[in-house]
């Protein structure tokens, strides 16, 4: 869509939302449809070509509008969160289907879903300890608690254990910047030892550093064995699961016992939208359901999705994923995840084409961490000179002691010139930095 269909398409939205305040009176108050009337209504998966706006628009009357905000906005929810699934190639466990025992759900960002994983484990471990031993109080179990992740996690999942006040260790990685299971296995062995209680384990499939994958095929049948809920956090790479040259990256995702990535990262859905899997609902509902009476209605096994988070009320976020899977359709989404990795690859071969960089991590996806060859302060320094520039903007990050740049392809409209011209205006401030120091 360009601007002038986009400037077109808003002002035909206007429309129908006017045209719909005027005439609230003449629809119902309350839907009179069943749950689960909305999955019939709709194909059972994403469709492989893009349909017409116009198709999409002609749906809302026909699909939402009978069931309202309610139940409406649960259902297509449901439905678009086993579409994404069904994309991904989750195994059937985390889908809800009609009659599956898992789901998903849209949290606001993955640091929620990451909390609502770590306050979910924390609950399970804690009645579980208590039907052993009736006597134990949950304050006294709470205290043994000790959750897990990768030392290149994001600072979110520390800050989940700090709000969920349990204790949380990171585990070191390798030379890939990966977690792997011996050395799970070792902080686990030592800290039972101790007697604590380990009860939960972030891993990580693309760090925010580097964009690197912990092993989940070593890590998860430790997990599953030791009894301790495996949460993973794909929040940027998850995207990129739904081509098939890429999906392997998720294998071990059958260990898990939640999912979560950030469609509103790279899969061209606005801010908010984190999907998030669980195998069993009835984990994440036993943590959080408390139901006042005013809170209850005639349906209450049919799905309230707010007690699968932090807050009570949810707005219609799955309509702008319904939009946006049938107008790209799943092969659109899968060039558009191809297109920003060819485009990192290019900037990554144009880093390695001068001799006075190198690049400081496998380069897998959209991410490309390069350095100049030389001390941190010398990165430092162009670092600033290239942010202060304001053409472009870098975050840097620390891999293996080392003062590291990263370039990350993420726009929607991002071409080759554009690389091109980065690596331009980056290896002219190089020349002149390092110019300078020669003198």
């Amino acid at each position: 869509m360009d601007a002038a269909e986009f400037r077109r398409r808003g002002k035909e939205m206007v429309d129908y939302v006017a045209d719909y305040l005027e005439n609230i009176e003449k629809r119902q108050v309350y839907p009179d449809v069943e749950p689960g009337y909305l999955r019939s209504l709709i194909p059972e998966e994403a469709p492989l070509e893009a349909e017409s706006y116009e198709d999409v628009v002609k749906d809302i009357e026909r699909v939402i509008m009978p069931g309202a905000a309610s139940p409406a906005c649960t259902e297509l929810e449901t439905v678009m969160l086993d579409w994404l699934g069904k994309m991904l190639k989750l195994p059937e466990d985390f889908l809800a289907g009609t009659e599956g025992s898992g789901g998903g759900v849209i949290q606001g960002t993955a640091s929620e879903a990451t909390l609502i994983a770590l306050l979910a484990a924390r609950s399970k471990i804690v009645k579980l300890i208590q039907t052993d031993h009736p006597d134990r109080s949950e304050t006294d179990i709470i205290s043994k608690l000790v959750a897990y992740s990768s030392d290149q996690a994001h600072s979110s999942v520390e800050r989940a254990g700090l709000i969920g006040g349990v204790r949380m260790k990171k585990i070191p990685t390798d030379s890939k910047f990966s977690v792997r299971g011996a050395a799970l296995q070792k902080v686990l062995e030592e800290d039972r030892a101790a007697g604590l209680i380990p009860f939960f384990f972030c891993a990580t499939l693309g760090t925010t550093p580097s964009c690197a994958f912990d092993c989940i095929t070593e890590l998860g049948p430790i997990c599953n064995a030791e009894k301790i809920w495996m949460h993973i956090d794909a929040a940027y790479a998850g995207s990129a699961f739904i081509c098939p040259e890429f999906r392997p990256l998720l294998n071990g995702i059958e260990f898990a016992d939640s999912f979560n990535f950030n469609p509103h990262k790279w899969l061209l859905v606005n801010f908010d939208c984190s999907a998030m899997w669980v195998k069993k609902r009835s984990d994440i509902i036993g943590a959080f359901k408390i139901e006042p009476l005013y809170l209850k209605h005639d349906h209450q096994e049919s799905g309230n999705q707010s007690h699968w988070q932090i807050p009570l009320g949810r707005r219609f976020r799955s309509l702008k994923m319904w939009f946006v899977f049938r107008m790209y359709g799943l092969k659109g989404l899968q060039a558009y995840i191809r297109k920003h990795v060819g485009l990192a690859k290019e900037f990554e071969s144009l880093v390695k084409a001068d001799q006075r960089f190198e690049i400081s991590a496998d380069v897998v996806l959209g991410l490309v961490c390069f350095r100049l060859k030389g001390s941190n302060e010398l990165n430092e320094i162009l670092l600033k000179r290239i942010n202060s520039a304001r053409k472009i903007h870098l975050v840097p990050c620390q891999l293996a002691g080392k003062f590291v740049l990263r370039f990350a392809v993420c726009a929607r409209t991002t071409e080759s010139r554009h690389v091109r011209e980065a690596w331009s205006h980056i290896s002219h401030l190089a020349s002149e930095l390092l110019q300078e120091l020669r003198h």
